[in-house]
């Protein structure tokens, strides 16, 4: 079966598995016949539909298109000049929700009375469902810095609820931070990154959270000094420092990955974070793919120690191919705390 709606073309596939019930669904968005996303962008008219299908026996067969622009979005269209959903992985959450990474292009008004769109800003956004699937809603877009696709990773903490850390794609030259102590329905403030550095334009990357084996913490800068203290952090809001502070400190681990390099996607690194709740505490990345390299998507088995790396990657000046690299957690910190690991930031 075609997964597609008629007379559209499909994008931006993002999937999630459902652990009770074993379904996979795989959202993606079906853009209305050759118009681009700047044409969407500059006129205001939407052309894209957002869908999914469904799998009940690991992806051996798949349920027909099913359409959810009008259920999650609904009038609010009119103020989307487009969006899209991933492209990467979403994720369940420890409650049971399901939650895929979204952005929308959102038009905050219109010039005078012609349907020219004002001052157009990309937004990211969670699409969630809290009843296994049968019915999804959306959350608050991620205001104010401009944020396109994105992912998100759940950060356990060892009293409290847990966080959602979401990390975002921006055109300026520094990786988007924000949390959300709601499950994703709304994230606190933004703030751009000091550690992780975008390329002109930007890039997707990916990240996902995971608990480590036994492995002793380390934590330190290049330079060798301590990390920032938690106060310093401007993610925190301050019910959840205080939180911190009394001893409700992250279980999980995070592990991102990226092009290292400021100036062109070369270089696919590699980063870790043991501390992800405290201020700009990411390790040296460690480069995975030396060379021209591009959109990447990360899993993890937690259990086994084992981790998994989809990416685009080339060899000349281009991508020409999407590679696989599986690695094991003694591998990222042989690298990222030992004398393999490079900064990477030219």
């Amino acid at each position: 079966m075609e997964a597609t709606l008629p007379g559209h073309r499909t994008m931006n596939p993002c999937p999630v598995w459902e652990q009770k019930s074993g379904r996979v669904y795989l959202f993606f968005i079906c853009v209305r016949g050759h118009v681009t996303e700047r044409q969407q962008i500059m006129t205001g008219r939407n052309a894209a539909r957002l869908c999914f299908i469904c799998s009940q026996d690991a992806g051996y067969s798949w349920s027909e298109v099913r359409d959810l622009t009008e259920e999650i979005i609904g009038p609010e269209v009119k103020h989307w000049a487009t969006f899209a959903v991933g492209p990467g992985h979403g994720i369940q959450l420890q409650s049971g929700r399901l939650v895929i990474p979204a952005y929308a292009y959102y038009i905050p008004y219109w010039f005078f009375c012609f349907r020219i769109p004002y001052k157009v800003r990309p937004h990211s956004l969670m699409i969630y469902s809290d009843d296994l699937g049968a019915t999804w809603q959306r959350g608050r877009l991620i205001k104010p810095i401009v944020t396109v696709e994105c992912e998100v990773a759940e950060v356990s903490r060892r009293a409290g609820q847990p966080v959602l850390y979401c990390s975002a794609r921006t055109p300026n030259r520094r990786r988007a931070e924000a949390l959300s102590t709601d499950h994703g329905e709304c994230f606190q403030r933004p703030a751009l990154s000091q550690q992780l550095c975008e390329p002109p334009h930007g890039c997707q990357g990916s990240v996902v959270s995971f608990r480590p084996l036994e492995i002793p913490h380390v934590c330190q800068d290049p330079t060798g000094k301590d990390f920032p203290t938690i106060q310093q952090n401007p993610l925190l809001g301050r019910s959840l420092r205080l939180e911190l502070e009394a001893g409700t400190r992250s279980e999980s681990w995070l592990l991102y990955s990226h092009p290292t390099n400021k100036k062109r996607r070369v270089d696919l690194g590699i980063y870790l974070n043991q501390t992800p709740l405290e201020a700009a505490c990411w390790s040296r990345p460690w480069i995975l793919h030396c060379g021209p390299c591009g959109y990447s998507d990360l899993a993890a088995l937690e259990k086994e120690g084992l981790f998994g790396c989809l990416f685009e990657c080339g060899t000349k000046r281009e991508c020409e191919q999407i590679a696989f690299r599986l690695f094991t957690d003694r591998e990222i910190l042989s690298h990222v705390n030992g004398d393999c690991s490079s900064s990477g930031q030219n």
